[in-house]
């Protein structure tokens, strides 16, 4: 029989240990690492809205990510354009880094360790590029991708040709017609050469980061659930870029948090803007050509997680050349005021 002495030492002990594992639960939450990501088309540097590029530097500053994907990067008047940018965001007093792109561009508030052309861009068919840092010693691939926006199949469907952008006689719906169009733009030759050099620098042990307007839906979107939906006309169609990714190992972000299509569409584009008239935010007006074409992938040798994502910009679309609100369970984030495209952002924040 143990004395009561006895006793109160052992549940003293067992008291301390319960108390000790509970600071080391406690501890580890509080040691866990965060990484940010803004995915943003900025249609042509914010140079189609007044106040457009002083906009995307406000947006910059107000969620100040980790690393920003951008689309439509001019370098307009020869000017180079990360290079003006950075300058700017210093004088709100953040510290980013880049190099020289076209088409596309990457920010890193980590100093980047190398940089490369993956995809170039010749006659406007799309481009990739990559940063290298790392992050409390973690080695990180970042990527920025803005895909061929010609031979844009999914229009098609919706009547309209995905070149022209005039409307058809009918809508297109036979997939070897929608396939066709499909490979002949430069999307999958562009993300079969990201694959590639991805794919080796994950086997050397990087955390893999991919965001950008991708000109091609997913292939998530376009299920049997969705069919009769979007102006779909009862297709189901499996996108060859997202296709590839995910065949890949490559993770949807938002799907991964959103597995629904219906309930939680993210559409990106054509977003509505207050500045612009509804005619030069829609290619497709009798149709609602809403769609899901910006995105945040990721791949990861670690423990790295997604955490959140939501969608940067108004919470209004253009569908049927009119300005609706998305009455979906997707999250906005709202402009601080001036939205600068006519395209909605993505926001997410990984833990490790």
């Amino acid at each position: 029989m143990i004395k009561k002495s006895g006793l109160k030492f052992i549940l003293s002990i067992l008291l301390i240990g319960v108390v000790s594992i509970g600071f080391a639960f406690r501890n580890k939450e509080k040691t866990k690492k965060q990484i940010s990501v803004l995915s943003l088309n900025i249609w042509q540097e914010g140079t189609k809205v007044d106040g457009g590029y002083d906009a995307i530097v406000n947006e910059i500053t107000r969620l100040q990510p980790d690393f920003v994907t951008l689309s439509e990067v001019r370098n307009y008047k020869n000017t180079r354009f990360c290079d003006r940018i950075t300058q700017s965001l210093k004088e709100q007093g953040l510290d980013y880094y880049s190099f020289y792109s076209d088409d596309c561009g990457l920010l890193s508030r980590y100093p980047i360790s190398d940089s490369l052309t993956i995809f170039p861009l010749i006659n406007d068919h799309g481009s990739i590029y990559k940063l290298k840092t790392k992050v409390d010693g973690v080695p990180f691939a970042v990527y920025t991708a803005h895909l061929d926006y010609l031979n844009c199949a999914y229009y098609l469907p919706r009547g309209y040709c995905g070149n022209t952008w005039e409307k058809l006689k009918k809508p297109v719906t036979d997939k070897h017609e929608i396939e066709k169009m499909n490979v002949a733009s430069k999307r999958d030759d562009a993300i079969l050469n990201f694959i590639k050099d991805a794919n080796q620098e994950f086997e050397n042990g990087a955390t893999i980061l991919l965001g950008g307007d991708f000109n091609e839906p997913s292939f998530m979107d376009w299920t049997e659930q969705t069919k009769d939906l979007y102006d779909h006309n009862g297709l189901v169609y499996n996108w060859t870029v997202t296709a590839l990714l995910a065949e890949n190992g490559y993770i949807d972000s938002y799907r991964e948090m959103y597995p629904s299509a219906i309930e939680n569409p993210g559409f990106t584009y054509p977003s509505s803007n207050m500045d612009k008239p509804i005619k030069e935010l829609t290619w497709a007006p009798s149709s609602d050509e809403r769609e899901r074409i910006d995105f945040i992938f990721y791949k990861t040798p670690g423990s790295l997680s997604l955490k959140s994502i939501k969608i940067v910009g108004p919470n209004t679309s253009i569908k049927k050349g009119e300005v609706i609100i998305e009455a979906t369970k997707d999250e906005f984030i709202e402009p601080l005021g001036v939205w600068p495209t006519d395209h909605k952002g993505l926001f997410a924040v990984f833990e490790w």
